[in-house]
C-alpha cells in the first residue's frame, strides 16, 4: 500500500527524498541480455538536469547514475542486463536545508505541505522530501532502460505553451527542441518565452506550460480492454508527474468541439498496401488499443508554488501566518518536466509491450 512502484511487468519503484543523501529507484522486469551502460541513462538525465540556464532552479546537481545491481559483463565488453531487479542511483550533492527553516512549520499555499501533514502528522520541509520534483530524476533514469526494451519506438517531447504563449504548429520543428534552453519546436517562439520568463523571474514568481510527447513505431495491438487501456496508462503516468494537473490524449479537451465527421480518423489504403489513417485526433488510441499512429499526450503543469512573493498561510499549530519562500526553485517547473515525460510515455510502452507479448505471444 506504499504506492512508490508504478507498472505491471515493467515495474518502477522510486526512493529518497531532495534533500536525503541521494535518490533512485528500482526497475524490476526488465528481459536479460539487454546491453545496458551508465551512459545510455546519462544522456537523458542530462536533459532534465538543473542549473543549465538561468530559466531553471540554479541547485548545482551533476545527477550522476550509478548502477548497482541488474547487470553483467557478457564476457565479450558488454554490460548487458541479467533479468533481475536492476537498481539505480543518483546522488544530491547541493543541498542547501537551510534555506527551509522558515517554512519547518508553515505551510506553504499551492504545495503539498498541508496534505501531506494531514495524512503522515509529519513531512520533511527540506524541498518538499518525497513531493519535491527532484524525486522524477529516478524516473528519467527508469525511462532510458524502457527505451531499451523498445528500440523502434521513438519518443519525442516539447514545451508546446508557457503561460498563455503558445508554439506555433505551422513551424514545428523537431530540430530546434535541442537549439534552446526550452525544448521548444519553433524557434521564433523560444525567443518569446526567454523576455517573458525573464521578467517571472525577476518578479519572483513562476508560471506554468504545457507538455506534449509523441511517440513513433508504436505498433498497433498494445493496450487492453478494459482496464488496462494504453492512454488510461499514459493519464496515470502522467498525472503522477508533480505539480501535472490536466492530461489529454490526441485531441483530448478539443475534441468535444468537433462533429462526428471531423473527429473521425478515416481510414484508406497506403503506398505500401497497409491502412492509412488520415487523421489524429484519437491520438493513436482507440478502445485503449494503439493503432499505429504516433501516439500524442500532452499534460498541463501549474506554476511552481515556492515564489518569493508573500502569501496567507497557517502553521502546524493552526494559527495564521505569511510564508516566502526562500532558496533555488525554477520559474516554470515545464521546462524540465520534457524528459519527465519522455520518461514515463517510455515506461508506459515498455510496460504495454511485456503485457502484450505475454497475452499474444
Amino acid at each position: 500500500m506504499s504506492h512508490n512502484t508504478f507498472g505491471h511487468l515493467f515495474r518502477v519503484t522510486t526512493w529518497g527524498e531532495s534533500h536525503g543523501p541521494a535518490l533512485g529507484c528500482v526497475v524490476d522486469g526488465c528481459p536479460p541480455g539487454i546491453p545496458l551502460e551508465p551512459a545510455e541513462i546519462q544522456q537523458f538525465l542530462d536533459k532534465r538536469r538543473p542549473g543549465q540556464s538561468r530559466f531553471t532552479t540554479q541547485r548545482k546537481e551533476p545527477d550522476e547514475v550509478e548502477i548497482l545491481s541488474g547487470v553483467f559483463s557478457d564476457g565479450e565488453g558488454r554490460q548487458v542486463t541479467t533479468g533481475t531487479p536492476i537498481s539505480l542511483m543518483i546522488r544530491n550533492v547541493d543541498q542547501r536545508s537551510k534555506d527551509y527553516g522558515d517554512i519547518a512549520s508553515k505551510f506553504r499555499p499551492g504545495h503539498a505541505d498541508y496534505a501531506y501533514f494531514k495524512k503522515y502528522g509529519i513531512r520533511d520541509y527540506r524541498g518538499g522530501g518525497r513531493s519535491s520534483a527532484r524525486e522524477t530524476a529516478a524516473r528519467v533514469a527508469a525511462g532510458a532502460v524502457a527505451r531499451k526494451i523498445i528500440p523502434g519506438v521513438r519518443i519525442r517531447g516539447a514545451l508546446v505553451q508557457v503561460g498563455d504563449i503558445k508554439v506555433d504548429r505551422s513551424l514545428w520543428d523537431w530540430d530546434a527542441v535541442d537549439a534552446n534552453p526550452f525544448f521548444c519546436p519553433d524557434a521564433a517562439t523560444a525567443v518569446k518565452w526567454a523576455d517573458y520568463l525573464d521578467g517571472i523571474r525577476k518578479s519572483g514568481s513562476s508560471i506554468g506550460a504545457v507538455i506534449e510527447v509523441v511517440a513513433e513505431g508504436v505498433p498497433a495491438g498494445w493496450g487492453a480492454p478494459l482496464y488496462g487501456k494504453l492512454d488510461q496508462d499514459i493519464a496515470s503516468a502522467m498525472m503522477s508527474i508533480n505539480a501535472v494537473k490536466a492530461v489529454e490524449i490526441g485531441a483530448g479537451m478539443a475534441a468535444a468541439e468537433l462533429t462526428g465527421e471531423e473527429n473521425a480518423d478515416e481510414i484508406r489504403i497506403g503506398h505500401d498496401g497497409e491502412p492509412c489513417f488520415l487523421s489524429n485526433h484519437a491520438g493513436g488510441v482507440l478502445g485503449g488499443i494503439s493503432t499505429g499512429q504516433p501516439v500524442v499526450c500532452r499534460f498541463a503543469v501549474k506554476p511552481t508554488s515556492s515564489i518569493l512573493t508573500q502569501r496567507k498561510t497557517i502553521d502546524i499549530n493552526g494559527e495564521e501566518a505569511d510564508v516566502m519562500t526562500k532558496g533555488r526553485h525554477d520559474p516554470c517547473v515545464g521546462i524540465r518536466a520534457v524528459p519527465i515525460g519522455e520518461a514515463m510515455m517510455a515506461i508506459v510502452l515498455a510496460d504495454h509491450f511485456l503485457r502484450h507479448r505475454a497475452q499474444i505471444g
